[in-house]
């Protein structure tokens, strides 16, 4: 730094001070999340406490004052290399505190009543025992992807329903637990910083819309794909009868039959080695980051798959590279008929954000991290990429084999393709129902906010939306009891029209996307290393060269299943004959430990042939296969 400019050896000094005292708030408390939502402790008042201190760092007004400072006299300065990395980190910042920030003494308050409050909940909910019958006719204690899975596999329609009502028993023991009262508290902490309710606070600050924008954006979306859902559903009833729309019947005919069929072909043993080989083929690599899988399904543990990251991806004051340190979750219970499928799903999805997270390559860790002011949409983005993969027959007919290795028939791609293209407006219009139901719930007076209430709200807008009331009812959604997920689930659908405008720009520009090498880097370049410095309209428009559109996700929706299939048939007709490249990366680029709480059950400290095989192992040890 020049003499002429003192003030830059501050900013200087004041920015790496933050960059190292956010790392220690922000990996002590994703350690404690970790720890207690695997059920590995049951230290809650820890963890809130850990919650509060990140909170009150991100959010201190104090902090907020002196980075405006340092950022001024930076921006006074001429321009030179080292001046403008300062400048684009402090810039950093600014957003994050902007973001975050409480300079309302009650509202301050209020923060720290609700990090209490949830986590109250959250206790109570760990210990929340929930039953349904399984297919072989048992009383059995089942997590929320056990509830869903009996659903959708289960022949037997009495045993079925015992699952939805299970949902709808949480639905009750949310709503008498402590969620309305957290509402309440929300909304007070929103309007003490100025906005109309917390649903209105979480967009702004969060996807930097309005409510009205968002809901202009949805409510398109709506109206373009309304035909085709009504369609989706008369097929399932002109095929098997009336009954067959009630909540706990939908899922079942929709796939039921085809998820058992594909079962031999994608084994739960066997996703993590597809899920490794996939995205080596993508040439996606993950920037020496430490990772921690925690894979199957146990008594306490949080009921829904994540990615957080305890180290965020920086490089350090002296310019060295500091890998991230993530921990990612799926929810699976092996021997349950479907849970290969949905466990697969998890792993490219949740491995999605950590190839996004890992890559993220800025000055500061502020930029890499899943908070505001990171956009839920751009981040959704990234994993919904990875996992829409799953559905393409190209890939199915790569990675879907048998014990014997036999690739899965055709005849079950296409059939899989059946069961599902005539409800994929159905399914992408449930994700609307969170967040309608939500903007709704927050606009209530609390006095008309009774749990009675709120359950009509919630039956009344899916049917509105869905024209049934949903197999998973919104209450049973673990996302609106944590106030970081809450009032964001509109982010999963703006990401999903952003992943179908992705998918098409890669398949006009190379024709494929199933182990295409090229597609890692340039999500990395375009995507993932920019992090939060940047918006999700502005990353679009690097790689695609167009903004954000919901054109190809409604275009995907409306098509019939022959269009559907024609396309199909083109992508696998091109595998056949495409000369795939010789050499694909030899590993991820991480240090990978496969867990079940506290165990280890493998790792790649030899390769990652040995951590597959040593899982497959373990797997086939302690549970049976699916019954028949």
């Amino acid at each position: 730094m020049t003499s002429g400019h003192p003030g830059l050896q501050d900013a200087r000094r004041f920015f790496e001070q933050l960059n190292r005292d956010y790392v220690t708030v922000h990996k002590a408390k994703e350690d404690l999340f970790w720890s207690t939502y695997m059920a590995i402790s049951d230290d809650h008042a820890g963890f809130a406490r850990a919650e509060q201190a990140y909170k009150a760092f991100v959010s201190d007004p104090a902090q907020l004052a002196a980075t405006r400072q340092h950022l001024a006299a930076v921006t006074a300065a001429p321009d030179a290399p080292a001046r403008n990395a300062l400048r684009h980190g402090l810039k950093g910042w600014l957003a994050l505190f902007e973001a975050n920030i409480i300079e309302d003494a009650t509202a301050a308050g209020l923060m720290a009543e609700l990090i209490e409050a949830e986590a109250a909940l959250f206790a109570g909910r760990q210990k929340l025992a929930l039953f349904h019958v399984n297919e072989a006719g048992e009383r059995e204690e089942a997590t929320l992807a056990m509830l869903s899975t009996n659903q959708a596999t289960n022949p037997n329609e009495e045993r079925r329903k015992t699952s939805h009502l299970a949902f709808r028993e949480l639905e009750r023991w949310v709503l008498d637990h402590g969620y309305v009262r957290i509402v309440a508290l929300r909304n007070r902490f929103a309007r003490a910083l100025g906005h109309r309710d917390y649903f209105d606070y979480k967009v702004r600050t969060q996807e930097r819309l309005s409510p009205e924008a968002l809901f202009a954006i949805l409510d398109e979306f709506l109206a373009r794909t309304d035909e085709a859902n009504q369609r989706g559903l008369a097929e399932v009833r002109r095929g098997h009868g009336a009954g067959a729309t009630q909540p706990w019947n939908l899922r079942y005919y929709m796939s039921g039959d085809v998820v058992r069929q594909m079962e031999p072909y994608v084994p739960f043993g066997k996703g993590l080695r597809r899920w490794a080989d996939s995205f080596r083929r993508l040439g996606i690599q993950f920037r020496g980051a430490a990772m921690q899988l925690d894979l199957l399904e146990r008594k306490g543990k949080y009921q829904n798959g994540f990615c957080h990251g305890p180290m965020p991806a920086h490089y350090d004051a002296g310019g060295h590279w500091v890998p991230a340190e993530i921990n990612f979750t799926a929810e699976a219970t092996p021997n349950q008929v479907g849970s290969g499928l949905r466990a697969l799903n998890t792993l490219f999805h949740e491995g999605g954000h950590a190839a996004h997270f890992a890559n993220v390559s800025q000055n500061s860790p502020c930029f890499s991290q899943e908070y505001a002011p990171t956009s839920m949409a751009y981040a959704e983005t990234q994993s919904m990429f990875c996992d829409s993969l799953l559905e393409d027959g190209d890939w199915l007919k790569r990675y879907a084999r048998d014990a014997g290795g036999a690739p899965m028939p055709e005849e079950l791609i296409r059939a899989r393709l059946a069961s599902r293209q005539p409800f994929m407006s159905f399914d992408e219009r449930w994700l609307a129902v969170v967040s309608s139901f939500e903007a709704a719930l927050y606009a209530m007076s609390d006095e008309a906010r009774t749990p009675d209430a709120v359950l009509r709200l919630a039956r009344e807008t899916e049917q509105r939306i869905l024209g049934l009331p949903s197999p998973r009812p919104v209450l049973a959604v673990p996302h609106l009891l944590n106030q970081e997920s809450s009032a964001a689930y509109h982010g999963y659908l703006l990401a999903h029209m952003a992943v179908y405008q992705t998918r098409a720009h890669l398949l006009r520009r190379y024709g494929y996307l199933t182990d295409n090498p090229a597609i890692g880097p340039l999500l990395a370049q375009h995507y993932w290393q920019p992090g939060n410095s940047v918006d999700h309209d502005a990353t679009l428009r690097s790689l695609t060269g167009e903004g954000f559109s919901a054109r190809d996700l409604a275009e995907a929706c409306n098509r019939s299943t022959d269009e559907a299939w024609v396309a199909q048939e083109e992508s696998m007709r091109a595998a056949d004959a495409r000369a795939y490249p010789d050499a694909y990366p030899s590993r991820l680029d991480a240090t990978i430990r496969v867990v079940h709480g506290t165990e280890t059950i493998s790792d790649n400290s030899g390769s990652e042939e040995v951590m597959c095989e040593g899982f497959e192992r373990w797997v086939a040890a302690r549970f049976p296969p699916p019954a028949a």
